[in-house]
């Protein structure tokens, strides 16, 4: 039997058959919706499982502390608590539901495959399931990167994989230094977290990892040169150029650069598409490896299968989870076949096999490619962007509107204060949370990122519809005018 015979002869990986399952989907989001349309503002109370998970949960929990929600069923882009209140959810699992909630080809697969008799557990041991989504996860990939690659499978988790993507690139120069970016976020494990931004997170240990050099991201609004623009673009590659040829920069000739083509929790700042292939010349002259970490903006979000695609450049390490796995916890790094030379066992993680992800993940990406949904992010993104830029016209408390695809940013500054040099006015975060807490009272759940946590963001799944875009705008300038007044 041939490989690509075997890979397919297997249960979970028939077509699905003809169910009721669609239409009930179908019907429970128009059910949501209309419920929806015919909210009232929501009185925003306690409930006795949010009280129990004040009592008992870490103190670390975050989301429920702002958007206090008990949640009790979901579908498509609602969500519904346990108080019968029902949401837009431009959150998604921070970014991870591309197909929004219970997806009816996601909760198919599964079922199929809890039937098949696959063992679930596989370490990494491969299976038809997993053979399939390695292919389709090569597949998701311009031609020129996949010929290429190779995959590491890895946790459940993004900041797992960033792990094994610095392990793989110091193993493979044999050298330590990392550099990162102003603004970053790349996971909250130790080593991960060395390659983060926000200082919050680390003053608390102390100390952290030695071995990263932070460099100035491109950030338009509030340029680190004081320039914007082209000329901020130029400062900033002028800058790491003279960092990597400079014998008295005091930095080491580094393992690799890693970075974010759009930041998400540094504020949905995209990187300019310029910036990103100059960034791509230097580190290919510098002998240096390119890592693009693509958690959040992988498979579609930003209106490209990858980010990086909108500059037309190649990473050496792609790192992938979030929307990988159709929901299900999954990571895996992608990379050039010339770095894979660490040893046998050199990463390694008790749930790298995770079957029902990789199942899920395979139906994620069919319909991805089915439903030409990257472009629909494009599309609906730049519809939800022009709606949002317009409130600026009317709340000179909007001091931005940015992102690319369906991952949208709006950041929000103090309009009585002072512009600096560019235009650009103070961060404004206790006004950004007056806004997430009238949205959240509207039915909109949005999260908060940025600098002083001032921008509000935008993930919805990338299945949402133009009036649901149009709902949401509606509601952030409700919001907006509730939370200025």
């Amino acid at each position: 039997m041939s490989l690509s015979a075997a890979s397919t002869n297997h249960p979970a990986l028939d077509q699905p058959s003809t169910s009721a399952r669609a239409p009930h989907h179908a019907g429970l989001v128009s059910e949501l919706g209309e419920r929806h349309r015919r909210r009232a503002t929501y009185d925003l109370g306690d409930h006795p499982l949010l009280e129990r998970q004040r009592q008992r949960e870490s103190s670390a929990r975050t989301y429920p502390r702002r958007l206090p929600l008990a949640l009790a069923r979901a579908q498509g882009v609602y969500v519904e608590d346990v108080e019968g209140r029902v949401f837009i959810d431009c959150l998604a699992g921070a970014g991870t539901l591309a197909l929004g909630h219970n997806h009816p080809a996601v909760l198919d697969v599964l079922e199929r495959t809890l039937r098949s008799g696959l063992p679930l557990h596989a370490l990494d041991f491969t299976t038809p399931v997993k053979d399939r989504f390695m292919q389709d996860v090569l597949g998701a990939l311009p031609a020129s990167v996949a010929r290429h690659a190779r995959i590491q499978f890895c946790g459940p988790t993004g900041a797992d994989a960033v792990e094994a993507a610095l392990k793989l690139v110091r193993t493979a120069t044999g050298r330590g230094t990392v550099l990162a970016f102003h603004g970053a976020y790349h996971g909250m494990t130790q080593g991960a977290l060395t390659l983060m931004g926000n200082l919050g997170p680390k003053v608390a240990l102390g100390s952290s990892l030695h071995g990263v050099q932070f460099m100035p991201y491109p950030y338009g609004y509030r340029c680190p040169f004081g320039l914007g623009g082209d000329a901020g673009v130029a400062a900033s590659l002028a800058y790491i150029d003279n960092l990597l040829s400079d014998p008295e920069s005091g930095v080491p000739r580094p393992a690799a650069i890693i970075l974010e083509a759009v930041q998400g929790e540094g504020g949905v700042i995209p990187a300019p598409l310029a910036w990103l292939k100059g960034l791509r010349g230097l580190a290919t002259r510098h002998d240096v490896p390119l890592i693009l970490d693509e958690v959040q903006t992988g498979f579609g979000r930003t209106g490209r299968m990858f980010a990086f695609e909108h500059a037309g450049i190649e990473p050496d390490v792609l790192v992938l989870s979030k929307a990988l796995g159709g929901g299900l916890p999954l990571s895996v790094v992608v990379y050039h076949e010339r770095l894979d030379t660490w040893r046998p066992g050199a990463h390694a993680g008790t749930f790298r096999g995770n079957q029902l992800a990789m199942a899920a993940g395979s139906a994620t990406m069919a319909v991805l490619r089915a439903e030409r949904l990257d472009a629909a992010a494009a599309e609906l993104g730049a519809r939800l962007e022009l709606q949002l830029a317009a409130l600026g016209k009317d709340f000179a408390c909007v001091g931005e509107v940015r992102g690319r695809g369906l991952m949208i940013g709006v950041e929000l500054v103090d309009a009585a204060a002072l512009p600096d040099a560019l235009g650009s006015r103070p961060a404004h975060p206790e006004l950004a949370v007056r806004v997430q807490r009238e949205c959240l009272r509207r039915g909109l759940i949005v999260e908060l990122g940025g600098r002083h946590g001032s921008v509000v963001r935008f993930l919805p799944p990338l299945i949402i519809t133009a009036a649901q875009i149009d709902e949401v705008a509606r509601i952030f300038g409700q919001a907006l005018e509730a939370a200025c007044a």
